[in-house]
Protein backbone atom coordinates (compact mmCIF):
# COMPACT_ATOMS: atom_id res chain seq x y z
CA UNK A 1 0.00 0.00 0.00
CA UNK A 2 2.89 2.84 0.70
CA UNK A 3 4.45 1.36 -2.65
CA UNK A 4 1.09 2.81 -4.45
CA UNK A 5 0.34 5.42 -2.62
CA UNK A 6 3.88 6.91 -3.81
CA UNK A 7 3.00 5.80 -7.45
CA UNK A 8 -0.22 8.10 -6.71
CA UNK A 9 1.95 10.71 -5.24
CA UNK A 10 4.29 11.11 -8.43
CA UNK A 11 1.19 10.24 -10.59
CA UNK A 12 -0.54 13.65 -8.52
CA UNK A 13 2.82 15.88 -8.56
CA UNK A 14 3.74 15.80 -12.25
CA UNK A 15 0.41 15.38 -14.25
CA UNK A 16 -2.85 15.99 -14.38
CA UNK A 17 -3.88 12.80 -14.35
CA UNK A 18 -6.62 11.96 -11.59
CA UNK A 19 -5.58 9.76 -8.64
CA UNK A 20 -8.05 8.02 -5.74
CA UNK A 21 -8.99 10.69 -3.03
CA UNK A 22 -7.23 8.45 -0.72
CA UNK A 23 -3.97 9.13 -1.64
CA UNK A 24 -4.05 12.35 -0.07
CA UNK A 25 -0.93 15.17 0.48
CA UNK A 26 2.03 14.45 2.33
CA UNK A 27 5.48 15.82 2.43
CA UNK A 28 6.99 12.89 3.48
CA UNK A 29 5.53 10.51 0.19
CA UNK A 30 6.30 13.58 -2.13
CA UNK A 31 10.31 13.07 -1.00
CA UNK A 32 10.13 9.98 -2.04
CA UNK A 33 7.88 9.73 -5.01
CA UNK A 34 10.61 10.90 -6.95
CA UNK A 35 11.60 6.83 -7.70
CA UNK A 36 8.01 6.33 -9.43
CA UNK A 37 8.75 9.28 -11.86
CA UNK A 38 9.90 7.46 -14.84
CA UNK A 39 6.91 5.07 -14.15
CA UNK A 40 4.51 7.93 -14.66
CA UNK A 41 7.17 9.02 -17.50
CA UNK A 42 6.17 5.86 -19.59
CA UNK A 43 2.22 6.36 -18.58
CA UNK A 44 2.58 9.90 -19.95
CA UNK A 45 4.64 8.50 -22.93
CA UNK A 46 1.76 5.77 -23.47
CA UNK A 47 -0.90 8.64 -23.32
CA UNK A 48 1.07 10.01 -26.37
CA UNK A 49 1.81 6.97 -28.34
CA UNK A 50 -1.83 6.07 -28.09
CA UNK A 51 -2.81 9.31 -29.61
CA UNK A 52 -0.18 8.87 -32.20
CA UNK A 53 -1.48 5.70 -33.22
CA UNK A 54 -5.03 6.64 -33.50
CA UNK A 55 -4.51 9.71 -35.42
CA UNK A 56 -2.54 8.18 -37.55
CA UNK A 57 -5.58 6.42 -38.98
CA UNK A 58 -6.81 9.69 -39.87
CA UNK A 59 -4.10 11.94 -40.51
CA UNK A 60 -0.85 12.38 -41.43
CA UNK A 61 2.42 11.11 -40.13
CA UNK A 62 3.36 15.20 -39.13
CA UNK A 63 -0.45 16.18 -37.87
CA UNK A 64 -0.43 12.41 -35.81
CA UNK A 65 2.74 13.97 -34.40
CA UNK A 66 1.49 17.06 -32.89
CA UNK A 67 -1.55 15.28 -31.98
CA UNK A 68 0.85 13.27 -29.71
CA UNK A 69 2.49 16.04 -28.37
CA UNK A 70 -0.63 18.38 -27.41
CA UNK A 71 -1.71 14.82 -25.11
CA UNK A 72 0.99 14.83 -22.94
CA UNK A 73 1.03 18.26 -22.51
CA UNK A 74 -2.46 18.14 -21.79
CA UNK A 75 -1.65 15.23 -19.37
CA UNK A 76 0.99 16.86 -17.65
CA UNK A 77 -0.31 20.77 -17.71
CA UNK A 78 3.16 21.90 -19.24
CA UNK A 79 4.64 20.91 -15.63
CA UNK A 80 7.97 20.75 -17.22
CA UNK A 81 7.65 22.91 -20.29
CA UNK A 82 7.39 25.40 -17.54
CA UNK A 83 10.13 24.69 -15.99
CA UNK A 84 12.18 24.64 -19.31
CA UNK A 85 10.60 28.16 -19.98
CA UNK A 86 11.69 29.87 -16.52
CA UNK A 87 15.09 28.52 -16.68
CA UNK A 88 15.70 30.09 -19.95
CA UNK A 89 14.32 33.05 -19.09
CA UNK A 90 16.30 33.10 -15.85
CA UNK A 91 19.53 31.83 -16.95
CA UNK A 92 19.46 34.39 -20.49
CA UNK A 93 18.11 37.40 -18.16
CA UNK A 94 20.13 36.88 -15.34
CA UNK A 95 24.06 37.42 -14.70
CA UNK A 96 23.94 37.04 -10.69
CA UNK A 97 22.93 34.06 -8.85
CA UNK A 98 20.27 36.25 -7.05
CA UNK A 99 19.12 37.51 -9.74
CA UNK A 100 18.73 34.38 -12.07
CA UNK A 101 16.75 33.05 -8.70
CA UNK A 102 14.71 36.03 -8.78
CA UNK A 103 13.52 35.82 -12.48
CA UNK A 104 12.94 32.08 -12.47
CA UNK A 105 10.11 32.86 -9.33
CA UNK A 106 8.34 35.32 -11.67
CA UNK A 107 5.06 33.34 -12.90
CA UNK A 108 5.14 35.84 -16.20
CA UNK A 109 7.30 34.13 -19.33
CA UNK A 110 10.25 36.94 -21.05
CA UNK A 111 11.11 36.61 -23.97
CA UNK A 112 14.18 34.11 -23.60
CA UNK A 113 11.33 31.78 -22.07
CA UNK A 114 8.82 32.49 -25.14
CA UNK A 115 11.88 32.03 -27.68
CA UNK A 116 13.64 28.88 -25.80
CA UNK A 117 10.02 27.35 -26.17
CA UNK A 118 8.84 27.35 -29.74
CA UNK A 119 12.59 26.25 -30.37
CA UNK A 120 12.37 23.23 -28.23
CA UNK A 121 8.80 22.13 -29.21
CA UNK A 122 9.99 22.85 -33.10
CA UNK A 123 13.05 20.69 -32.43
CA UNK A 124 10.77 18.00 -30.48
CA UNK A 125 8.52 18.16 -33.34
CA UNK A 126 10.91 17.81 -36.58
CA UNK A 127 12.89 14.91 -34.61
CA UNK A 128 9.75 12.72 -34.29
CA UNK A 129 8.53 13.52 -38.10
CA UNK A 130 12.15 12.56 -38.84
CA UNK A 131 11.90 9.12 -37.24
CA UNK A 132 11.00 5.80 -39.18
CA UNK A 133 7.19 5.20 -38.23
CA UNK A 134 8.25 1.69 -36.24
CA UNK A 135 10.50 4.12 -34.12
CA UNK A 136 7.66 6.70 -32.88
CA UNK A 137 5.27 4.96 -30.35
CA UNK A 138 8.82 2.94 -28.47
CA UNK A 139 10.40 6.54 -28.52
CA UNK A 140 7.72 8.75 -27.01
CA UNK A 141 7.11 5.58 -24.61
CA UNK A 142 11.42 5.16 -23.64
CA UNK A 143 11.92 9.21 -24.20
CA UNK A 144 9.22 10.34 -21.46
CA UNK A 145 10.51 7.88 -19.11
CA UNK A 146 14.44 7.99 -19.13
CA UNK A 147 14.18 11.90 -19.28
CA UNK A 148 12.15 11.50 -15.95
CA UNK A 149 14.99 9.42 -14.52
CA UNK A 150 17.89 11.78 -15.50
CA UNK A 151 15.84 14.53 -13.96
CA UNK A 152 15.93 12.50 -10.40
CA UNK A 153 19.28 11.97 -10.53
CA UNK A 154 20.01 15.40 -11.14
CA UNK A 155 18.00 15.73 -7.26
CA UNK A 156 20.52 13.24 -5.96
CA UNK A 157 23.94 14.62 -7.36
CA UNK A 158 23.16 18.40 -6.77
CA UNK A 159 22.09 20.43 -3.52
CA UNK A 160 18.21 21.58 -3.71
CA UNK A 161 19.57 26.08 -3.36
CA UNK A 162 16.42 27.84 -2.98
CA UNK A 163 15.71 27.73 0.76
CA UNK A 164 12.62 30.13 0.91
CA UNK A 165 9.95 27.58 0.61
CA UNK A 166 7.19 29.80 0.23
CA UNK A 167 8.76 31.38 -3.19
CA UNK A 168 6.96 28.99 -5.22
CA UNK A 169 3.35 28.10 -5.51
CA UNK A 170 4.36 24.38 -6.36
CA UNK A 171 6.58 22.56 -4.13
CA UNK A 172 9.44 20.08 -4.98
CA UNK A 173 10.89 17.07 -4.05
CA UNK A 174 13.62 16.79 -2.52
CA UNK A 175 16.18 14.40 -0.26
CA UNK A 176 16.72 11.56 -2.49
CA UNK A 177 17.74 8.35 -1.26
CA UNK A 178 20.22 6.22 -3.11
CA UNK A 179 17.67 3.39 -3.17
CA UNK A 180 14.97 5.59 -5.00
CA UNK A 181 17.87 6.73 -7.68
CA UNK A 182 18.18 3.44 -8.43
CA UNK A 183 14.30 1.97 -8.81
CA UNK A 184 14.32 5.00 -11.03
CA UNK A 185 17.16 3.88 -13.51
CA UNK A 186 15.85 0.38 -13.31
CA UNK A 187 12.14 1.57 -14.64
CA UNK A 188 14.20 3.98 -17.27
CA UNK A 189 16.12 1.80 -18.49
CA UNK A 190 13.31 -0.99 -18.57
CA UNK A 191 11.36 1.34 -21.15
CA UNK A 192 14.16 0.90 -23.54
CA UNK A 193 12.74 -2.98 -24.15
CA UNK A 194 9.93 -1.41 -26.38
CA UNK A 195 12.21 -0.68 -29.18
CA UNK A 196 13.13 -4.69 -29.04
CA UNK A 197 16.73 -3.54 -30.02
CA UNK A 198 19.65 -3.69 -27.69
CA UNK A 199 21.78 -0.90 -29.87
CA UNK A 200 19.01 1.79 -28.24
CA UNK A 201 21.15 1.41 -24.83
CA UNK A 202 24.16 2.96 -26.63
CA UNK A 203 21.70 6.43 -26.50
CA UNK A 204 22.90 6.55 -22.77
CA UNK A 205 26.07 7.87 -23.83
CA UNK A 206 25.31 11.33 -25.59
CA UNK A 207 21.98 11.02 -22.47
CA UNK A 208 24.89 11.26 -20.07
CA UNK A 209 27.01 13.78 -21.68
CA UNK A 210 23.98 16.08 -21.55
CA UNK A 211 23.48 15.26 -18.21
CA UNK A 212 26.47 16.66 -17.53
CA UNK A 213 26.92 19.20 -19.02
CA UNK A 214 23.56 20.50 -17.52
CA UNK A 215 23.99 19.87 -13.93
CA UNK A 216 27.50 21.77 -14.17
CA UNK A 217 25.87 24.63 -15.91
CA UNK A 218 23.58 24.95 -12.87
CA UNK A 219 25.94 24.59 -10.28
CA UNK A 220 28.54 27.15 -11.49
CA UNK A 221 25.63 29.64 -11.66
CA UNK A 222 23.36 29.10 -9.13
CA UNK A 223 25.39 26.38 -7.08
CA UNK A 224 22.71 23.51 -7.53
CA UNK A 225 18.67 22.99 -8.60
CA UNK A 226 15.72 24.05 -8.44
CA UNK A 227 12.35 22.69 -9.43
CA UNK A 228 12.78 24.67 -13.01
CA UNK A 229 15.87 22.69 -13.50
CA UNK A 230 14.41 19.61 -13.29
CA UNK A 231 11.95 19.93 -15.84
CA UNK A 232 14.92 21.44 -17.97
CA UNK A 233 16.80 18.20 -17.68
CA UNK A 234 13.50 16.06 -18.22
CA UNK A 235 12.35 18.33 -21.57
CA UNK A 236 16.67 18.56 -23.23
CA UNK A 237 17.11 15.11 -22.42
CA UNK A 238 14.07 13.81 -23.93
CA UNK A 239 14.86 15.91 -27.19
CA UNK A 240 18.13 14.55 -27.73
CA UNK A 241 17.25 11.01 -26.40
CA UNK A 242 14.93 11.60 -30.03
CA UNK A 243 18.26 13.03 -31.92
CA UNK A 244 20.10 10.30 -30.79
CA UNK A 245 17.71 7.70 -32.38
CA UNK A 246 17.84 9.28 -35.55
CA UNK A 247 21.85 9.30 -35.39
CA UNK A 248 21.90 6.35 -34.38
CA UNK A 249 19.89 4.96 -36.92
CA UNK A 250 22.28 6.43 -39.76
CA UNK A 251 25.13 4.89 -38.34
CA UNK A 252 23.62 1.59 -38.52
CA UNK A 253 22.38 2.39 -41.79
CA UNK A 254 26.08 2.97 -42.76
CA UNK A 255 28.19 -0.13 -40.90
Amino acid sequence: MKEIKLFFTALMFITRIPVPSWVGYSEANLNKCNRYFPLVGIIVGAGGALVYWASSFLFPNSISILLSMVSTVLLTGAFHEDGFADVCDGFGGGWTTEKILEIMKDSRVGAYGMIGMILLLMLKFLALSSLPQAYVIPALIAGHSISRTFAVSTMYNLPYVREDELSKVKPVTKNLHITDLWIAIIIGLASFLFFMNWQVFFIIIPLIITKIWLEKYFKKWIGGYVGDCLGTMQQVTEVVFYLSIIALSAILTMI
